[in-house]
């Protein structure tokens, strides 16, 4: 997640050679994955944080290297990357406080009149299973499983059975209490507005609110109309019965509103769980919209949901950003218009920013207001819907890029201050603030809290037919530190120490639990730059229970070659960033997201071309060398990123086809609290659009980025080469400056070279037979110079060559990437008849 003020790019991370201080000026948030074979043991410095009770001082030991399966460190065998770490053992486990009786459920404390976690719960859970239909959670297991896939954590055992141990606790409080996760996270059914045969009860936890009253259009805005009650834990309640005529007291679409006194003076507050709230012409602040339309104007959904597929293929989007015209694009025309477009480039899953409701439009959706509303910039409810229900008529998943990691500081609109108190939803004091997104921070260790964001997910994916998410920020979630003035080295120190936010961990887990036990089919994905260790291992088995981890690191790597000369660049260097990943769990690879389009960044395309894209992108005029060259580069940096590196892939929309423009958000000039004038563009959105018209044009070279890109789609729907456990590097030849590799089936052939071509040049491979080029980005179509024979057919022979069995020759020419496919592996037309 990248937030911004003002346009400028506030990381989520600063860039991993950075070690201390952080600006706003464009550092890069890297990824270092803990494979590395440069680990240095450190100490790390943290504050005591608010829930340990008595953390000594983690002193690291002298580190030594081991091996970890899965990972190749050469190419000329499958021996693995080294990998440093300290043996020694964090010698008290961190604490987390118990959970507060006052944040508490309000039902449950009606009912049995006492905290849920007031008794002593042991730490060995009893295993329950709460039903959902023909769903089920699954029993917590045993959470020992990890030790046998990474046998380095043996030496964090203390640290990640107390880990487990508090899942299980909570996951036995929220059982015995609340009637198990699928019942209590369904809490916008009893929290908010619900409606009744006989009326409407709006109900809202706020214990540091003195009074509270309901007020809206329906009452004329009258704070003496529908005054609240209070319970002895902070939980208030009012209910509104029908009209005489039967009509609900609250009309669909009335806005509403809860005034308050509170510690901090009278205020009138949007509920935290309204599900829809919109922004009036040429006001400042949003109201909340009771949202209940009548039956007839629910949109039902047509088409089921399609299954998960095996090769995630990631369209990342922006709903307001995706028309080719400087307007804030609609659900409406994103399904007509964008939806198609991403199936015919061949993505199965959309990925969906910016969808939880967000105040300030620069923000990028990552300040969050109103979590269970979606952004009423796009149309209503009812119009997300229809989107989602098209994207899965095409057989597209649809992610949902969802903030769970922080919240908007915006008094007004959102969570922050809500009930008077710095301490509602967050941690107090600076805890509870994050300097850097100027934002604030959940505290996961509150009871409330939980049901609010476990209820949010789920909301998302029951009401609206999510398909999974992306998590934001996971990073800032699981540190005290937040990964800011953090160089993550790999050593297992950083991950298990006293700077681990126990309270989010669990709370990860507790989703990720939630998501896979109530629907089996969702995906989740965490935005991690720190290589948690067992961040995409199930939660049964000890781990934080994601789907995918986002390789962050290859993006930062191919901005960091690209700032050098070709002769500069390192193929042992690209390929080990690409590689550097855990044995299993599964991570999504791209080369560049969002984050690289915003404003005071390059895209890849960008950085190569630079200003020529604005004179020499035109067919009928001449090309420059810097053009051949970025479109040359672009393509192989794109297949060699999803041949090699992830069981994913992700692009954000418009790179596909290398758009010239940065995104740069409609603002106004503003001086920052520090006095520093940050000038505005004057409300534009010119550059807050997708130009979809460059790749579609025939007469432009941008059509031809994006054919590639299509091309690259296509061949992993074929050959499905991304999820193949068979990967292999057999030459990274520095001279040459060719990466060999098989991926799958596949042979795959780079050369990185800017004026070296070679002929008869021998590729090894593990199967013998005859050969053909399934992908060669040298072909017209994509913009290159038909330098090779795409009919040309070519045998293997015997004997060993780069650590394989057999191989064959080719012909490569400068900067082209080649693929080869054995010829019997061509899937054959269906006959007739």
């Amino acid at each position: 997640m990248v937030c911004t003020l003002s346009g400028i790019r506030l990381p989520a991370v600063p860039y991993f050679h950075k070690v201390s201080g952080s600006s706003s000026d464009g550092d890069r948030r890297t990824s270092h994955f803990t494979l590395s074979n440069n680990s240095v043991s450190r100490k790390i410095f943290a504050q005591k944080s608010s829930y340990e009770s008595d953390s000594r001082s983690a002193t690291v030991a002298a580190s030594e290297k081991v091996l970890l399966p899965g990972i190749e460190s050469d190419g000329s065998s499958s021996s693995l990357d080294q990998l440093e770490t300290s043996d020694a053992v964090l010698s008290d486990a961190q604490a987390m406080h118990d959970l507060d009786p006052q944040t508490m459920s309000y039902d449950q404390q009606e009912s049995l009149g006492a905290s849920p976690v007031a008794e002593d719960v042991k730490a060995d859970v009893e295993t329950s299973v709460a039903s959902c239909g023909s769903r089920t959670i699954s029993p917590p297991g045993n959470g020992q499983r990890i030790y046998e896939i990474d046998p380095l954590l043996r030496g964090f055992r203390e640290h990640l059975d107390y880990r487990f141990a508090q899942y299980k606790r909570i996951r036995k409080s929220i059982d015995k209490h609340e009637g198990g996760l699928e019942s209590f996270s369904r809490g916008y059914e009893k929290i908010g507005f619900s409606r009744s045969a006989s009326g409407i009860t709006y109900t809202e936890w706020a214990p540091g609110a003195k009074s509270a009253s309901l007020i809206g259009d329906f009452n004329n805005w009258n704070p003496n109309a529908d005054v609240m009650t209070r319970n002895e834990f902070g939980v208030w309640k009012i209910f509104l019965p029908n009209n005489a005529d039967g009509s609900p007291p609250i009309p669909h679409g009335s806005r509403v509103k809860i005034r308050m006194e509170t510690p901090s003076g009278i205020k009138d507050s949007i509920p935290a769980w309204i599900k829809y709230s919109v922004q009036p012409p040429g006001e400042i602040p949003y109201n909340g919209i009771y949202y209940d339309p009548p039956d007839e104007d629910k949109y039902v959904f047509k088409h089921p949901q399609p299954k998960r597929p095996k090769s995630l293929r990631i369209y990342e989007s922006h709903i307001g950003m995706s028309s080719t015209e400087p307007i804030v694009n609609t659900y409406a025309n994103f399904r007509d218009d964008v939806l198609p477009r991403i199936k015919r480039l061949g993505y199965n899953a959309v990925q969906m920013m910016a969808i939880q409701e967000h105040s300030y439009y620069a923000s990028f959706g990552y300040h969050v207001t109103n979590f269970f509303a979606p952004s009423s910039r796009f149309g209503t409810p009812e119009d997300l819907k229809s989107l989602i229900d098209r994207a899965h008529e095409l057989g597209l998943l649809v992610l949902m890029d969802i903030v769970h990691s922080h919240a908007s500081n915006n008094v007004l609109d959102g969570l922050n201050m809500f009930d008077g108190t710095d301490s509602h939803y967050f941690h107090s004091g600076s805890r509870g603030y994050h300097w850097m997104w100027d934002s604030r921070l959940f505290n996961y260790g509150n009871w409330e809290v939980l049901r609010f964001l476990l209820s949010n997910a789920r909301w998302w994916l029951e009401e609206y037919k999510f398909d999974g998410f992306r998590f934001d920020g996971v990073t800032s979630m699981m540190y005290t530190h937040h990964g800011l003035q953090v160089a993550f080295t790999g050593n297992y120190n950083e991950y298990f120490g006293c700077a681990t936010d126990v309270d989010a961990v669990v709370y990860l887990m507790l989703v990720n639990d939630m998501i896979h036990g109530l629907y089996p089919e969702a995906v989740t994905i965490g935005e991690d730059v720190s290589g948690m260790p067992t961040f995409c291992i199930p939660v049964q088995d000890g781990g934080v229970g994601f789907d995918y981890r986002l390789h962050m690191a290859i993006a930062d790597k191919w901005i960091d070659l690209l700032k050098k000369r070709d002769e500069d660049w390192r193929m042992d260097d690209i390929v080990h960033t690409l590689t550097n990943r855990r044995w299993l769990e599964k991570c999504v690879a791209y080369a560049e997201s969002h984050d690289q389009a915003l404003v005071g960044d390059k895209t890849i395309a960008f950085w190569l071309m630079d200003k020529d894209m604005y004179d020499f992108m035109a067919l009928d005029r001449p090309s420059t060398l810097r053009i051949d060259r970025g479109i040359a580069l672009h393509k192989i940096i794109r297949l060699i990123t999803m041949g090699l590196g992830g069981d994913g892939y992700l692009n954000f929309m418009g790179n596909e086809f290398g758009h010239p423009e940065w995104i740069d958000f409609p603002r106004v000039d503003q001086y920052l609290p520090d006095g520093k004038f940050i000038p505005g563009n004057n409300n534009s959105h010119d550059k807050c659009r997708r130009r979809f018209d460059l790749g579609d044009a025939d007469y432009l070279r941008y059509r031809s980025m994006q054919e590639f890109d299509q091309a690259m789609q296509h061949l992993e729907d074929k050959y499905g080469f991304m999820t193949s456990e068979h990967q292999y590097v057999s030459r990274k030849d520095e001279g040459d400056r060719i990466i060999v590799f098989e991926r799958g089936n596949l042979v795959f052939v780079f050369n990185f070279h800017w004026t070296n071509s070679y002929f008869d040049y021998r590729v090894g491979c593990l199967r013998p037979g005859k050969y053909k080029i399934v992908l060669d980005s040298d072909h017209s179509l994509f913009g290159g110079y038909n330098r090779i024979d795409d009919s040309a057919e070519f045998f293997s022979r015997e004997g060993w060559y780069d650590g394989r069995p057999h191989s064959f020759s080719v012909y490569s020419p400068s900067r082209t990437a080649l693929v080869f496919a054995i010829a019997e592996d061509e899937p054959k037309p269906p006959t007739e008849g």
